[in-house]
């Protein structure tokens, strides 16, 4: 990682040389300069991420008025940047003012090194946090993603969302793995008045629990072994924004209650640090897992489901949608057909009709991946329920002696087909046909 620039300006020049043989070994660049009128020409032509500013730059003028017209512009015009000031004792009055204002720190003279080196990249380290939340903005606005369908189910949820999103209730969104859980949250992320701010993703399942408090509250550096530098958790990402944890029903019992302090005290610590660090984020989480159910077997906190579910909403699965089956498959269709470059690409009514009876359950995940599969396989402009391989979904367990020979036949295609993931060629072997009599078969049973 890149150790920062820093821009010091001070009309004081041997201050300047003093702060140059300092922070000159700890970081890539250093320039100092004694005129602020420069600092416009400088921010040009460097991207800097520490401004080190004296307040007051002409003699017998000790308002700090000057430092407080550049912190204003440096603010205005490069709001990531970090501003740490450079003040006399007595003007700590007049300092605390400018932190008001936006300043990142202050150091008073005369400094101590060491506070001043480790306020130097404190504030640069802040500035990479902004840079990387600048960052996570853009991409929720490039990635934006939309949710599909209209369905009276899928109505009914979007009448939830759009009712509690103006709102900074927690949300507890459930369903199926596929249902498109993490849509719906960035819709209420979308449709908040926090939408300006970031919406950070946590995939609880994927944290191990030797790393949950550094990932979710950071830490500072020397915390532990492999700490070295401040790093800034996901709440304190997520800061004006909304959080999103999800899968939050993989959470170990004794996390629960560390997540728990930091959403009821809307404050944490970083790791190896005694300062709180206050927080202010709309919190939404997700899961597929029945909390209720975990919390009767002990395996999850009541009082953290209490504080997360203040508004529960339950997906559908897409099995339930209806039409929308239909509707998400020529979404897939038209998005496939570009990327592979088969413009023009057609399902047919037996293929819709097998689509619609099919049980989903994947969800929408793996209708999406059934339709990718049937572009890319497909061999002529329009698609047919050959075209389409899904996995048998048994309601319950078969007697086979119960079932006519035709229905075991369709049993043996259907678990042939499963087994060889679609490849035709693969599971005609296995039934010990040609691939066009298993073609004929799948055409006569409607798979």
């Amino acid at each position: 990682m890149a150790k920062g620039n820093v821009l010091i300006v001070d009309d004081n020049k041997s201050i300047i040389s003093a702060l140059e043989i300092l922070l000159g070994p700890e970081f890539d660049h250093i320039q100092g300069i004694s005129n602020p009128n420069l600092i416009p020409s400088e921010l040009k032509n460097v991207e800097y991420n520490l401004v080190i500013l004296d307040m007051n730059f002409q003699a017998g003028i000790n308002t700090g008025n000057e430092g407080l017209y550049w912190l204003n512009h440096l603010k205005t015009n490069y709001p990531d940047i970090s501003v740490v000031l450079i003040t006399a004792y007595s003007d700590v009055e007049l300092a605390v003012k400018a932190l008001k204002q936006g300043a990142t720190d202050f150091i008073p003279k005369p400094w101590e090194n060491s506070k001043l080196l480790a306020t130097a990249k404190a504030a640069i380290q802040l500035n990479y946090s902004k840079k990387e939340v600048g960052q996570l903005k853009q991409e929720l606005n490039r990635d934006q993603k939309y949710i599909i369908g209209s369905s009276p189910q899928l109505m009914h949820v979007m009448n939830m969302v759009r009712k509690v999103a103006k709102t900074n209730a927690n949300i507890l969104i459930t369903g199926e793995n596929g249902t498109g859980k993490e849509l719906i949250a960035r819709e209420i992320h979308r449709l908040s008045l926090r939408n300006r701010e970031v919406m950070v993703d946590v995939d609880m399942g994927a944290i191990s629990e030797t790393l949950f408090e550094s990932e979710l509250f950071g830490h500072v550096k020397g915390a532990f072994t492999d700490a070295r530098e401040n790093r800034a958790g996901k709440f304190e990402t997520a800061n004006k924004g909304t959080l999103f944890l999800d899968e939050i029903g993989n959470l170990s019992f004794h996390l629960q209650a560390k997540l728990l302090a930091a959403i009821q005290n809307r404050e944490f610590m970083r790791i190896g640090s005694d300062r709180s660090i206050p927080v202010n984020i709309r919190l939404v989480c997700a899961t597929n897992k029945n909390l209720r159910q975990l919390v009767e077997e002990g395996l999850f906190r009541e009082d953290l489901l209490y504080r997360i579910n203040t508004i529960q909403i339950e997906v559908p699965p897409l099995r339930d949608r209806g039409d929308d089956i239909i509707v998400l498959a020529d979404f897939f269709l038209k998005k496939y057909t570009s990327k592979y470059g088969k413009p023009g690409l057609k399902i047919n009514q037996a293929a819709q009709d097998k689509l619609l009876k099919y049980q989903w359950p994947g969800n929408i995940r793996e209708l999406q991946h059934t339709i990718e599969k049937a572009v890319i396989l497909g061999d002529s402009s329009v698609l047919k329920p050959e075209d389409f391989f899904l996995r048998p979904v048994l309601s319950g367990k078969f007697d086979d002696q119960h079932l006519t020979i035709e229905e075991m036949e369709k049993k043996m295609i259907l678990t042939a087909i499963d087994k060889s993931a679609g490849n035709m060629s693969s599971a005609s072997d296995q039934l010990g046909v040609t691939r066009q009599t298993l073609y004929n078969k799948i055409k006569k049973y409607g798979i």
